[in-house]
């Protein structure tokens, strides 16, 4: 059996997809590519999927938690 793939030659095979030459050509980037970024630390933009729901959810998350840290933070300070 002979192949013709040559697995040195293509260097984009075993590079994160952030560093891929066909990878974004400065397009935006949806919210599920930006997690799915952040998640598998650049290796691939399509884990959660191409509904915009769940990027929606982590990003409603994050800023949950920031303004019940801040909260909190300013509630505890005015006790002391």
């Amino acid at each position: 059996m002979k192949t013709d793939f040559d697995s040195f030659k293509n260097k984009d095979l075993f590079r994160p997809v952030i560093f891929q030459t066909d990878f974004n050509n400065f397009d935006s980037l949806t919210l599920n590519q930006a997690w799915s970024l952040f998640f598998t630390a650049g290796q691939e933009d399509k884990v959660l999927g191409l509904e915009p729901e769940l990027g929606r959810f982590f990003n409603n998350l994050l800023i949950a938690v920031g303004v019940t840290g801040t909260l909190t933070a300013l509630f505890i300070s005015t006790i002391n």
